[in-house]
């Protein structure tokens, strides 16, 4: 990429509370986002370059080209190029990327990125269908209950062959949502503890193998948005890429060992690399933890844990929002909330906000170098950045 004097800064950010919107449109849901992002980064809609939509919908709106909104949403963008990017989970990750293209081809002198979602238009049985797109549809897509199937399959063939996880699991829902009483923006901002996430209750039913509904991240509507410049603004915030990288992987989970995020490990050990960075260098970590078993084998593809050991991380405290790396302060997708083309911007949103010193009370001290994976699918689409205080 270059020197890091010449890599990509976010100057300005915008992040709507997530939940069940359902009174609240898409045009209004990106103009909650994009307004503040573009009063933050000190601009009009006129330095605005070009426009980078996420949203993955699949079924969840009757209304596509959804870039194209922007510009109802807001008309001072009416003759603004804008293009909308879709990879599953990892959507708002893919709008990102294009946005970096774009400004490091010097076609773009500053960029907006939105990604958003309306998901709660469904009822629950739907919106397990339209996730299940993000699957190998010729083999997994009849799995019984969703995507929170796969990821239970996942779950049990990882417990057949290292021992019952369900400690870890719990322990990984709790962190997450004691963090997530934290953020302003969280679906769920309440601290359910550990007690409730160990066990089954009319509350915490088991929904798939030994997924209980508190290891499952929330259905939810949002929008975030951020502008991207290859240089710093004057009066707004500056964070700073360090390194991104992109890993693919099979999609079909049977061309692949499931209870192994290798993309995933490979992303990270590129993008360590690429940043001239290691694990200890960070002072946090936002991981896409769409399910807690996720979270669990996202440790062992940072390497934090050999495979099969990731249990450990958790139940020794070391991703604690107080441990050696914190993992999640934002409450994760599991407390935020997980609108899916929205996540991957929030996810970015969250750690600026950390490495800019505006975190609130989600707040890490000194908080000066952080990582953000986000993935699209069962780990098929990996992104990886390391963003710094610039």
């Amino acid at each position: 990429m270059g020197s890091r004097m010449a890599n990509p800064h976010i100057i300005g950010w915008g992040h709507t509370s997530f939940g069940k919107l359902d009174q609240v449109g898409l045009e209004p849901l990106i103009r909650d986002a994009a307004l503040p992002a573009l009063a933050m980064a000190n601009v009009d809609a006129a330095d605005i370059d070009g426009i980078f939509v996420g949203t993955f919908n699949g079924g969840f709106v009757n209304q596509d080209f959804s870039a194209s909104l922007v510009a109802v949403a807001m008309p001072e963008f009416r003759h603004t190029p804008a293009v909308r990017l879709e990879n599953a989970c990892a959507t708002g990750s893919a709008a990102i990327w294009a946005a970096l293209d774009a400004l490091e081809s010097g076609r773009v002198k500053r960029a907006l990125v939105i990604g958003f979602e309306k998901m709660n238009t469904l009822p629950a049985a739907q919106i397990g269908e339209v996730l299940l797109k993000c699957s190998y549809v010729a083999q997994e897509g009849g799995t019984p209950g969703g995507f929170a199937g796969v990821f239970g399959g996942i779950a049990a063939e990882y417990f057949q062959r290292f021992g019952d996880q369900s400690d870890a699991l719990a322990a990984i829902a709790a962190k997450n949502h004691s963090n997530g009483v934290d953020n302003p923006y969280a679906h769920m901002r309440r601290d359910l503890g550990y007690e409730f996430c160990r066990n089954v209750s009319d509350k915490n039913p088991l929904l798939a193998g030994p997924l209980k509904r508190s290891d499952c991240s929330l259905v939810s509507d949002g929008a975030a948005a951020m502008v991207l410049s290859m240089e710093p603004q004057s009066g707004a915030p500056s964070v700073r890429w360090r390194s991104r990288t992109q890993v693919n992987e099979f999609l079909p989970l049977s061309m692949r060992d499931p209870t192994r995020f290798e993309g995933a490990a490979l992303a990270w050990s590129r993008g360590l690399a690429s940043a001239g960075v290691s694990l200890a260098d960070l002072d946090l970590v936002e991981t896409h933890d769409c399910f807690t078993i996720a979270e669990l084998l996202e440790y062992e593809a940072m390497g934090l844990a050999p495979h099969g050991q990731g249990a450990r991380v958790i139940l020794d405290g070391v991703t604690a929002k107080d441990g050696k790396l914190p993992v999640n302060p934002s409450g994760g997708l599991k407390s935020r909330g997980h609108p899916i083309g929205a996540t991957g911007v929030s996810m970015y949103v969250m750690l600026a906000m950390q490495l800019a010193g505006q975190a609130g009370a989600m707040q890490i001290r000194d908080a000066g170098v952080g990582a953000a994976f986000n993935m699209g699918g069962a780990a098929v689409a990996n992104y990886l950045s390391v963003l710094e205080a610039a």
